[in-house]
Formats: C-alpha cells, structure tokens, sequence
C-alpha cells in the first residue's frame, strides 16, 4: 500500500528543489509534472499543487489588506480545520513581526486551499515560509521564518 501523499508533501518538494529566489520553476510545468510523477507523487496531488501555487500568485497580486493592529477572530468554519496550535502558532509568529495581517489573511487561506481536514503547527510553519518567499520584500521575514522552522529546539515558545 503506498502512503498517500498530499498537496504539501508535493509543495515540499517544489519549494525545496526547484524554486529560485523568485519563486519561478526552474524548469517548465510540464516538465515539473513529469519528474513529480517520477518521483512518485500521485496525478492529482500535483495538479492540485499547481493550482494551489496559481491561487497565492492570484492573491498575491489582488490582495491590499491594511488593517492596522487588528485582531483576528477566526470563522467557525477556520476553527474547524486550523487547529488550536496552527492558530496559536499563526498569532505568535504575526505578534513576532514576521507575519503582516496581510500575509497572515493569505496563509489562512492557502492552509484551508490544502484540503486537510486538521491543520496543524508544522503544516502552518510551512505554507508562512512558502507565502514569505512568494511576497517580494519579505525576504527579512522568510529569514527569520526559517529560523523557526528549522530550530529542532522548538523555541519559538520563548
């Protein structure tokens, strides 16, 4: 029985192999789905994927959020499938600086476009780094974002 790979596990592997500094493949789609499927990731999960990547350049480039000192309140529907440490993790990293209430609104809503039905800290570490990386001039807060993900201590509590 093979293990079920999801949209993030092939996002993983995007970010991680083939991703310049802006965020542009290396290579062309077609390609990418090629070797994607060599790799072993299910059809779907990639075309999904793709998407996905599509959906944060569309709300990158729509998206003027200026709220200032907001507080977010989450819709039950959010509460639903962000659980307790993704939403906590998510109000820390934006209390820290990292997240602007801008990217925060597109990293919820890339989390939810993931189609998990529990999404968790490390999901939500993962989709800031990718959003981050996404946004021109957030290159300090990418920065500071991969210290927190690849701190094996945890201490992002401190």
């Amino acid at each position: 029985m093979q293990p079920k790979e999801s949209i993030l596990d092939v996002l993983l592997y995007l970010f991680e192999n083939y991703f310049d500094d802006d965020l542009e493949p290396v290579t062309d789609q077609t390609t990418l789905e090629t070797e994607l499927e060599a790799a072993g990731f299910p059809r779907e999960e990639i075309e999904h994927a793709f998407d996905w990547l599509a959906d944060l350049e569309e709300h990158r480039e729509r998206s003027h959020f200026t709220a200032q000192d907001s507080i977010r309140v989450f819709a039950d529907s959010e509460m639903l499938r962000l659980n307790t440490d993704c939403r906590g993790f998510l109000l820390h990293v934006e209390r820290l600086g990292i997240l602007s209430a801008e990217a925060r609104e597109t990293v919820i809503d890339r989390l939810l476009a993931l189609n998990d039905e529990d999404i968790g800290e490390d999901q939500a570490k993962w989709v800031i780094l990718m959003v981050l990386f996404a946004q021109p001039g957030e290159e300090d807060a990418f920065q500071r974002m991969e210290d927190l993900v690849y701190d094996p201590q945890g201490q992002w509590m401190h």
